[in-house]
């Protein structure tokens, strides 16, 4: 074999060894894994060109910190990804890959809690983001990575797009897995009906032997390779003095290999090969199902982030430049012009305008604003140009503290599932207790070894977590796929069980309960005019207003036509103002009319909108956010569950009175900050609810992240929608009703398929302790359970939605 030289160190070893890397028409060789690290680490810095100035010196291969660990102490990556701290410390958010249930969130919290150094380590379970904080003079952060990597995990710093590959990958690598499991299963079931048909009808022993082999050939690749997950989380779990149910798994599949293996080459006794790749099957696909329900590991910071301007428009010595928003400074004037979004807290210092305040305050009506009024980031200009004196900078902008509080809640959550999986540590341990007590009582009272070990296989494979594991993933699966055909989309199959159990609702008004948008409910004409210059005049403009009174006129007036405007102006926080075929043509506000010296009934306690031709009021529009439809129905019937039904919004209190009262909602906060909404769910909590809450907008997003579950309307904010636990895909309000009696209805049925589990093995284990259950009638049993537990969870189909 010809010798080939390291790409990076240049040391010559021969091909079959190196590690090999292609790229197009270019082929990589590395004689070590700390070769290949140093190799991509250069590269991802732009430090390549070191390769350059290296020439053909040979260099010595890195000195491994274990693998590539030596990477998270550079200069380069610590500036990249690590948070120094006032007080000395350093912090940073770390994915760990590897996590599949709450056990081993407490496993690597407990791990680096008595870790010396570390200061704090929290673990978010339904994104795997760990934030860590350790003191760098005690201890490195490649050897935090190192101690995370002992226990059978692997963390890297967050990114989002390395992140989404990853997972990618995690769900590809179980897909392989399991679709090798399904095909040795399908294929050793077939085999196994000869088998079992043969032993009533006999079948001559050559025979038998050719199916002993071909089964022996499926039930291999299906434990070695579509197993390996449960080898693994077996051998770090006893590596860590934890027993799992991978462990019980594990050995359960592989004494009932081992057996089958001698049976086979010996001729004695019978093979069970096909409860071999069935206990593999099933319990994969159990976990297949978790990683499929897992909610996807985005940052919701990085989603805000991307919606906000990096850039901003200063306003220094009358000349305009875009300045990165973290260069801002507290007296900086700042101009917004329609449709930007604003990045920074501010004062205005001159123009007017309206500003769309409905993702941070819920109120669905534009804010006028004028020199003096206070500007919060996150609000959007509608018209006008407006230049402002920033009076924080980005970092302490209302936005960003908003975001940080959100950042905090996530990290916080509270851990589902915990008391289960103590459950199944302590099951599984009992199990291989009793199996290795019966083996050891049937050899001390028989003396027959192979008859002890038969007894002590059927016991673990009788008792095999088949229909205990299936019994909460295929209720749920069955669950989560119906709500997804009612435009619900749950994002973690455990969010069924806790809203199920949910005594509160609590929802946000304007997007939630409403549309969000003005409609007309009533009109008012004063005379004869053209409905194509009304027409055209409202939908030369884009703020929501117009909007509607382009809706109402589409809806109710025939034949409209667009016709062309000329001097099409829109004055600040007012109206619109054009003319057409020497008509003089105004639309807007009071304000408007009385700039032109117009009179006009202001009394009204919904938005008002006038429509004047040549110096003549021809039309009056009242406009007002209406509740969506079914809301009230839909409401009542989340009550008739037992549910208590909440409002809470940033609105005025009329608003909210108003749509309280109209919808049925029998409690209701009004003008809510969004911390003043994270308190209030607080307070619940405190009183003992269990919380739902149902929002869409950046407002609702702190109070989203406080509560049990988080419900977005599909129309909301990309923040919301990160944010939350479960999405309402067609934004109709019936569906939180639908999601509450699909919960509620799973969770039923989960109960029902544990309480058959338990059943299943009060009275086998006990059988097959006495010795009345062979292997081959143990896999039987064992499958039986797992179809009885399937066919009760296809009962919940069978929901009537009101």
């Amino acid at each position: 074999m010809a010798k080939v030289p390291c790409t990076h160190c240049h040391l010559e070893f021969d091909e079959s060894v190196m590690i090999t890397e292609k790229e197009g028409e270019e082929t990589r060789y590395f004689c070590c894994k700390g070769c290949q690290g140093v190799y991509h680490l250069l590269r991802s810095e732009g430090l390549d060109t070191f390769y350059d100035k290296l020439g053909k010196t040979t260099l010595e291969p890195p000195r491994e910190i274990g693998e590539d660990l030596q990477k998270f102490d550079l200069e380069g990556f610590r500036k990249k990804y690590v948070i120094e701290r006032s007080d000395g410390l350093n912090e940073i958010y770390l994915i760990i890959e590897g996590i599949h249930c709450s056990a081993c969130v407490w496993l690597n919290e407990k791990v680096l809690h008595q870790t010396p150094g570390v200061v704090e380590a929290t673990i978010n379970y339904s994104t795997n983001k760990a934030h860590v904080v350790w003191d760098p003079e005690q201890i490195r952060l490649s050897q935090i990575i190192e101690k995370i990597r002992s226990i059978g995990y692997n963390a890297y710093p967050y990114d989002p797009k390395l992140q989404e590959e990853r997972a990618n990958r995690a769900r590809r690598d179980y897909y392989s897995r399991l679709l090798v499991a399904i095909f040795a299963t399908m294929n050793i079931m077939w085999i196994a009906v000869a088998q079992y048909t043969g032993m009533f009808t006999g079948m001559r022993s050559d025979v038998k032997n050719v199916l002993n082999v071909a089964e022996w050939v499926l039930a291999t690749p299906t434990l070695f390779y579509s197993g390996w997950v449960f080898f693994r989380g077996a051998w770090y779990g006893l590596k860590n003095r934890f027993v799992n149910m991978d462990l019980l798994v594990a050995t359960g599949a592989t004494l009932a290999y081992l057996y089958s293996l001698w049976a086979m080459v010996t001729g004695k006794g019978e093979v069970y090969f096909d409860s071999v790749t069935m206990i593999i099957t099933f319990v994969l696909s159990g976990k297949y199902l978790e990683v499929l329900s897992k909610k996807r590991a985005a940052d919701t910071m990085d989603a805000l982030s991307n919606a906000l301007p990096t850039e901003v428009t200063v306003v220094q010595n009358g000349e305009k430049a875009m300045v990165p928003v973290e260069e801002v400074e507290p007296g900086d004037i700042i101009e917004v012009r329609p449709g930007e979004k604003v990045a920074i807290d501010g004062v205005v210092v001159s123009g007017e305008g309206s500003f769309d305040e409905s993702s941070l305050t819920g109120e669905s009506e534009p804010i006028y604003k004028r020199p003096g009024d206070e500007i919060v980031s996150g609000s959007v200009a509608l018209d006008g140009v407006v230049r402002y004196e920033a009076t924080k900078d980005y970092s302490s902008s209302m936005l960003t503290t908003l975001v940080s509080l959100l950042e905090e809640s996530l990290t916080k959550k509270p851990k589902i599932e915990r008391l289960a999986n103590e459950v199944s540590g302590w099951f599984s341990l009992t199990i291989l207790s009793i199996a290795v007590l019966t083996f050891i009582g049937w050899f001390w009272m028989t003396g027959d070894f192979e008859r002890a070990l038969v007894v002590s296989i059927s016991v673990i494979v009788i008792a095999c977590p088949c229909a205990l594991g299936l019994a909460t993933p295929v209720a749920t699966l069955i669950g989560l796929n119906l709500a997804a055909k009612r435009g619900v989309l749950f994002k973690e199959a455990a969010f069924l069980e806790t809203m199920a159990k949910a005594d509160m609702l609590v929802l946000d008004k304007t997007g939630t309960i409403t549309e969000g948008k003005p409609h007309v409910v009533n009109y008012k004409a004063y005379g004869d005019y053209e409905a194509d210059w009304l027409y055209s005049l409202a939908k030369s403009s884009i703020h929501p207003v117009s909007r509607g009174i382009v809706k109402y006129l589409k809806e109710h007036f025939e034949n409209l036509k667009e016709v062309e405007l000329e001097r099409v102006k829109q004055v600040q926080a007012r109206g619109i103002e054009a003319e057409v075929d020497g008509h003089r043509l105004l639309g807007g506000n009071a304000k408007l009319m009385a700039d032109y010296g117009l009179e006009v009934e202001e009394e009204s306690e919904f938005t008002l909108f006038y429509f004047a031709v040549d110096g003549r009021v021809v039309a009056r529009f009242e406009l007002r956010d209406l509740p969506k439809a079914g809301a009230k129905e839909a409401i009542e019937a989340v009550r008739k569950l037992g549910v208590d039904v909440l409002m809470l919004t940033g609105d005025n209190e009329k608003a909210a009175a108003r749509v309280a009262e109209e919808v049925g909602v029998p409690h209701y906060k009004a003008g809510l900050l969004p911390e003043e909404k994270a308190k209030e769910i607080d307070k619940l909590h405190a009183e003992g609810h269990v919380v739902v809450m149902a929002g869409d907008g950046i407002n609702d997003a702190l109070a989203l992240s406080k509560s049990d579950i988080a419900i977005a309307m599909g129309s909301g904010s990309d923040v919301a929608l990160e944010v939350s636990d479960v999405v309402v895909l067609d934004d109709r309000i019936t569906s939180l009703r639908d999601a509450f009696l699909i919960s509620r209805r799973t969770f039923k049925f989960v109960k029902q398929n544990l309480a058959l589990s338990v059943l299943y093995n009060s009275v086998t284990i006990p059988l097959a302790v006495a010795g009345y259950v062979i292997p081959l009638v143990a896999a039987l049993s064992m499958s039986l359970s797992s179809l009885i537990v399937v066919g009760n969870s296809m009962r919940i189909k069978n929901i009537r939605f009101e």
